[in-house]
Order: structure tokens, then sequence, then C-alpha cells
């Protein structure tokens, strides 16, 4: 419970710079339309094609936008040594990783949810069919990203070139998490019946979330001691 307590301080802090300044919120969301809108272009919006693909445009566009929350996660601290300071506070390793993990997933749930309708007007899907469906997937698979773009963020942050790096070596960790999510969208907006392969990729996405908050917990210490 300890850690719960700090890890929701953490995310408080960094929510309340982000609701501040809305600089990732604001970089994520124009992001996220800038693309939904160009690929409108793209693809005809009346076409079965785009209900059966649907779920890929949406996470890729997701996974995409992420990154500009990620970078400024830990990059925030960097001045005046705040990262330090937080890392000589009284505060455990894990609640300060964590914590982050839960600023990256609020933040980036907005975004979503307005892709959603940017998404609903451009192609002409009906996404809201299986509401309680599609907020359980888009919960699993957004604290996933969170929680890896934590600690890839935290392993970054002293490097230069980290805003490079970091999609780099955190897209190939996702393709599980990304390909769940989208076999699992794609049925739920298409409106066809969820079938044993459906849930079969659901319990990927929580054994996914399970496995690497464990994992996150338990080395916090030496992530963020790099």
């Amino acid at each position: 419970m300890r850690v719960l307590r700090q890890a929701f301080s953490v995310a408080y802090k960094d929510l309340s710079i982000e609701l501040r300044t809305k600089e990732s919120l604001n970089a994520a969301g124009a992001f996220a339309i800038a693309i939904l809108l160009l690929l409108s272009f793209v693809f005809d919006p009346f076409s079965d094609v785009v209900r059966e693909m649907s779920g890929g445009l949406l996470w890729l566009v997701f996974a995409f936008s992420g990154a500009l929350i990620f970078n400024r996660g830990f990059s925030r601290e960097l001045p005046n040594e705040c990262l330090d300071a937080l890392l000589a506070s009284p505060l455990s390793p894990a609640s300060l990783l964590i914590g982050k993990a839960g600023g990256i997933f609020v933040t980036l749930l907005p975004v979503e949810f307005v892709s959603l309708f940017v998404f609903g007007i451009f192609y002409n899907v009906r996404w809201w069919l299986h509401p309680a469906e599609l907020a359980g997937i888009f919960v699993l698979a957004t604290w996933g990203i969170a929680i890896v773009g934590a600690v890839f963020g935290a392993l970054t942050v002293n490097l230069r070139l980290r805003e490079l790096m970091l999609p780099v070596i955190i897209y190939p960790l996702l393709i599980p998490l990304l390909i769940g999510a989208i076999e699992v969208t794609n049925s739920l907006i298409a409106n066809h019946p969820i079938t044993a392969y459906e849930w079969l990729w659901a319990r990927v996405l929580l054994v996914f979330d399970i496995v690497m908050t464990a994992l996150a917990s338990v080395l916090a210490e030496t992530i963020l001691v790099n």
C-alpha cells in the first residue's frame, strides 16, 4: 500500500504539471488527429476495408503519439537536478517508476478518447457498438504502453539522442501488445462476435501488463540508477 500511495503522489505531481503546461497532451493530441486526417485521404472512409483494419490504424497512431509523452516523463525532471532529488527522497524506486507510468497512462487516455471521436467522423466507423469491451481493451493496452514507456524513458533519460533512441528501442517490445490490441479492436469495431481467438489476445494483454509491471517493480532501482 505504501508503494501505491507514493506512486499516486508521483502521478498526481506529473499530471498537475501536465495540466498546467499541456505540452505532452497538446503535442500527442495534435499528432494523432493530424495522422488520422491524413490517412483519411489515403483510404476510402466508406469501404469495408477500413472497418476491418481500423484497429491497426488506431493503435499505430496511439503508439506513435505515446512516444511524445514518454520523452517528457523523465526529461522534465532533468532541470535543476530534480531527478536526483527524487531518487534521494524517501520514495521507493518502484513507486517512482509506477507513478511515472500512471502519469503517462492518464495522459494517453484522453488522447485516445478524442482520437476515437475523430476516427468515427473521418472514417464513418461506429466504434461505440461494444463500449465496455472496447474500454477494457484500451485500459489494458494503454497500461502496457505506459509501463514500457516509463521503463525505457528512465533508461534513456540521460542519453543525448533520447528522442531518437526511445522509439527505436520501445516499439519492437510493444509488438505482441499491439498485435493483441489490434486484433480485438478490429473485431469490436467491425461488430463481429467475440470468439475464443479474441479472448486469447485479451489474456495476452493482461499477462503482458502483469509481467512488465512486476519486472518494472523488481528492477526499478537498477533501471533508475543507470
